[in-house]
């Protein structure tokens, strides 16, 4: 990915027994992209590190890096000369920057139910490829994003869960032979404009849920999910069921959204479906029983690294099965299942309306940043 000279910023990590919170500060109130957040038992780059620790694990690393992958304050080359270098101050876990306490998970957004869902990408797969990418999902973006997956050889077994039309299994088979790729949806209609793909001949498609996935436990070398997490009911179920299939010593891999710290655009995004915080990520990760979890932040080039309406595609997070078989985390029976009818039509209707328009915002977004982005000087924030 293309990149970007960075602003001024300053960075606050705070630390608790159970993860990590990670906020930024700058011109738009989080870091430019593209960076990445290592959290992993060691790093031979680590410059500046503070252990915490989950389950009785060992202790873990948290690494700022740069573009280049060098710590702040330890990058001297020509892309980054003209930026100050960055601090990176530990504090207590009351100095969380989290806000998800403002938006409780229990508070399922408009179209993050499974019906919903279901009939958004009805419609929505019909311009998909051609409207959403383009604005939010890059094909640069996509190489950014899944290059944190590992996928370095032609011969692992990769599961691609909610790949939709198929653009990022488009991105996986570039290194990974079709055959041993399985693409699954809970969406017959994403699936069909999928199977309309020459270079996906060869893919297994599947219907099915993210949160209940058809696999056997400890059979995939990779698990890739991207732009599917915003409309699980319980996003911690669905990645426990990501740590449950992949083997030991196995990566998965899941790119999705970020919450807007824009009081309007956090509204419409609240109000549309799951934009998680990094914090989330990092402790849905932890959780599930994950290790060496790391976050890469992505983003539009136009955007010149603005993050504060939220991002769609926003980051790629990693984590790495210690161990053979199922989540430690025990979830029970979940919440929701797509076959149960909903009982009240006009209340799902409703729903879907004010999702769909909330939902429509965000197509407005990338463009007003494109106007900003070709208007003004590139030496300008915006």
């Amino acid at each position: 990915m293309t990149a970007h000279a960075f602003k001024p910023l300053s960075l606050k990590t705070s630390l608790s027994q159970r993860g990590s919170s990670i906020s930024g500060s700058g011109r738009d109130g989080l870091t430019a992209q593209p960076i990445a957040v290592n959290i992993s038992r060691s790093s031979a780059q680590t410059t500046t590190r503070a252990v915490i620790s989950h389950r009785s694990r060992k202790p873990a690393s948290v690494l700022f890096s740069s573009p280049c992958g060098r710590a702040f304050g330890g990058c001297n080359c020509a892309a980054h000369s003209t930026r100050p270098t960055r601090s990176v101050g530990m504090a207590a876990s009351s100095a969380a920057a989290s806000d998800s306490t403002s938006r409780p998970l229990s508070k399922l957004r408009l179209i993050q139910h499974k019906s919903e869902a279901f009939w958004f990408y009805r419609f929505l797969s019909i311009v998909y490829d051609h409207i959403v990418n383009p604005g939010h999902w890059t094909e640069d973006m996509r190489e950014a994003a899944l290059k944190p997956a590992k996928l370095d050889s032609p011969d692992l077994k990769v599961y691609d869960v909610g790949g939709g039309t198929g653009f990022t299994t488009l991105g996986i088979v570039k290194s990974i032979k079709p055959e041993n790729v399985t693409l699954i949806d809970q969406s017959p209609h994403q699936i069909a404009k999928a199977k309309k793909k020459s270079e996906l001949k060869d893919v297994e498609k599947l219907e099915g849920d993210a949160e209940q996935l058809p696999f056997e436990t400890d059979s995939a070398d990779r698990y890739v999910s991207a732009g599917s997490i915003e409309y699980w009911p319980e996003p911690q179920r669905g990645i426990c069921e990501a740590y449950r299939v992949i083997k030991p010593g196995a990566t998965a891999c899941i790119i999705g959204p970020v919450h807007p710290t824009n009081w309007f655009s956090a509204m419409m995004a609240d109000l549309w479906m799951l934009f998680p915080t990094e914090q989330e990520y990092i402790d849905w990760f932890t959780k599930a029983g994950f290790t060496d979890v790391k976050i890469t932040r992505i983003g539009p080039k136009w955007y010149r690294g603005v993050r504060r309406h939220g991002l769609i595609m926003g980051c790629s997070v990693t984590g790495t099965k210690p161990v053979a078989g199922e989540s430690p985390l025990d979830l029970g029976k979940p919440s929701e299942d797509l076959k149960v009818a909903k009982s009240n039509p006009i209340t799902f209707l409703l729903k879907f309306i004010l999702g769909t328009l909330a939902g429509f915002y965000y197509t407005l977004v990338p463009i007003y940043m494109w106007i900003k982005d070709a208007i003004f000087p590139k030496s300008w924030a915006i």
